[in-house]
């Protein structure tokens, strides 16, 4: 499906976890603009939406741990806990982004996964490295097998863009494509991992229940 739009609007597409893309499918679309001979920087962007997982995530180990001895002396002044810094990375840029999003949508944010991370910059390393763009690599593993290869049971959704030279650019793209919102507004979608390699601007946000 062929989308007129400005020189560097976004290429577009949205594929259903557990089944292969198809891009013209009822679950897959594309929004592409029309390709050219020559080379071209315009920023590109696919999703895959979420599908249920089956796996459960494993029971918390139980730790205890003792109170203190009582003390004669007087209690101390509590040293006050200084407040985390913001993460000014890209990828901590696209996290407070995709929450900002979510709180206006009513839903609770998400939190950082780093076996997400670690799926997400691989994915964008790879695509960047052998010159590809797409939720299948060249082998044809898909989004949530790689997911789970990096030790995350329970994958949910991806989005992946190319050619967007800041945070804010990507996700103004994915907010303007219909897939790619429903997978950051998904509430049932609670945790995140993302990745960014420069080279290529190719981005990847891994999405977790």
């Amino acid at each position: 499906m062929w989308l007129h739009e400005p020189a560097g609007a976004a290429t577009l597409s949205n594929v259903a976890s557990g089944q292969p893309d198809l891009g013209g499918d009822a679950t897959s679309g594309s929004f592409a603009k029309p390709p050219s001979p020559s080379t071209s920087s315009t920023p590109t962007s696919t999703s895959s939406a979420p599908a249920p997982s089956t796996s459960d995530s494993p029971t918390p180990t139980p730790s205890s741990s003792q109170a203190p001895t009582p003390s004669s002396s007087p209690p101390s002044t509590p040293t006050p806990t200084p407040q985390p810094k913001a993460d000014t990375s890209l990828a901590g840029q696209i996290v407070s982004l995709v929450n900002n999003e979510r709180a206006d949508a009513g839903c609770d944010p998400v939190a950082e996964e780093p076996h997400l991370d670690t799926a997400a910059q691989k994915h964008s390393d790879d695509m960047s490295a052998r010159d590809y763009f797409s939720h299948d690599t060249p082998e044809g593993v898909h989004f949530d097998e790689r997911i789970r290869d990096a030790g995350y049971s329970k994958p949910g959704a991806e989005n992946i863009a190319k050619g967007a030279t800041s945070a804010t650019q990507v996700m103004e793209m994915w907010m303007n494509s219909s897939g790619h919102r429903a997978n950051i507004l998904n509430c049932s979608l609670t945790k995140l991992g993302v990745g960014v390699t420069k080279s290529g601007w190719y981005w990847t946000q891994d999405f977790g229940y």
